[in-house]
């Protein structure tokens, strides 16, 4: 059987203490949900507005506007104004059944899961980051994974993982993993409506811009 989550990739949040969150070791991925514990919802708001905490360039500086001095809205001004968040991680397809797994590789993001539906119902191809190299593309009505597809170099070790499955069953899988997205998203702006009521709208509108949902009624 098969099965695709979302997930974002989260570090252990040392030391935060601007709302409270669970504790992870580095370099976990934390599945997003409506499942999700109040706790589990802080770890992911900590981890999407602490990988957006740059500075922004010089031409976006003015138009985005000083870092506020208090300490909640110094460490949300970057996920609170950046128009594109990043959002680390990806969608893993599972395959029960053999026990094959295909993850994004490095530099993917959740922003991006809609390009998944490049490889069901447009250009037929897609790549997931690098190093693995992951790629999908479709052949004619399967669909083709393959989780290291970059070019092998002498003595260079590759995960040879492909997984194969209909379009149409990728099309369900999809749809499922916008649903998670979704429920995840009421329940992050139930989460900030109680830890940051202050910030409340502006951290569900941009929840919804690093995940490309629209934002809940």
């Amino acid at each position: 059987m098969m099965s695709m989550r979302p997930v974002l990739e989260i570090f252990a949040p040392d030391g935060f203490a601007l709302w409270p969150t669970s504790s992870h070791a580095p370099h976990l991925e934390l599945t997003l949900s409506g499942r999700l514990t109040p706790a589990e919802v802080g770890t992911a708001v900590w981890r999407l507005a602490a990988c957006n905490d740059v500075e922004p360039d010089p031409e976006q500086a003015e138009e985005r506007g000083p870092r506020p001095a208090d300490p909640l809205g110094a460490f949300l001004h970057g996920l609170l104004t950046e128009p594109h968040p990043y959002a680390p991680g990806g969608l893993v397809l599972s395959d029960s059944a053999t026990g094959a797994v295909f993850e994004p590789g490095c530099c993917n993001g959740l922003e991006d899961w809609r390009e998944w539906r490049d490889v069901t119902d447009g250009s037929g191809t897609a790549w997931f980051g690098h190093d693995p190299d992951a790629r999908a593309e479709c052949i004619g009505r399967v669909v083709r994974l393959t989780q290291d597809a970059g070019d092998r170099e002498d003595g260079e070790d590759r995960d040879d993982t492909v997984i194969e499955l209909p379009v149409d069953e990728l099309r369900r899988l999809l749809a499922g993993v916008e649903g998670d997205l979704l429920d995840f998203l009421a329940l992050a702006a139930s989460w900030a409506g109680q830890q940051v009521p202050e910030h409340a709208e502006t951290v569900t509108a941009a929840l919804a811009r690093a995940l490309d949902l629209e934002p809940p009624a």
